[in-house]
């Protein structure tokens, strides 16, 4: 198991602000995350391809192709103030 000072090392190079009654359970949780990546260290992945998903995936996105899109008098009819053909917002300093 992570020592409390390995812990607090790491939550400082992490910038992790950890409370005294957090430090036991995130210990824990953080051994157990290691105790994983040393298992899977044992696994022989010679000759297995790097993936970034487990199925292949292919043209998950819909084709670009232009449509029609809402008339700008039915888009901006619910809008509180409209100029000049658009969205009228307040100024960010407050204007």
């Amino acid at each position: 198991m992570i020592d409390r000072d390995e812990l607090l090392h790491v939550a400082r190079l992490a910038r992790l602000a950890l409370h005294e009654d957090e430090l036991e359970t995130t210990a824990a949780e953080l051994s157990s995350i290691l105790g994983h990546v040393a298992a899977i260290d044992q696994l022989d992945l010679d000759g297995v391809e790097p993936t970034a998903h487990i199925g292949d995936v292919s043209d998950s996105l819909r084709a670009d192709q232009p449509r029609p899109s809402l008339a700008r008098e039915v888009a901006l009819a619910p809008a509180p103030a409209v100029r000049d053909d658009g969205f009228l917002v307040p100024s960010p300093q407050g204007e």
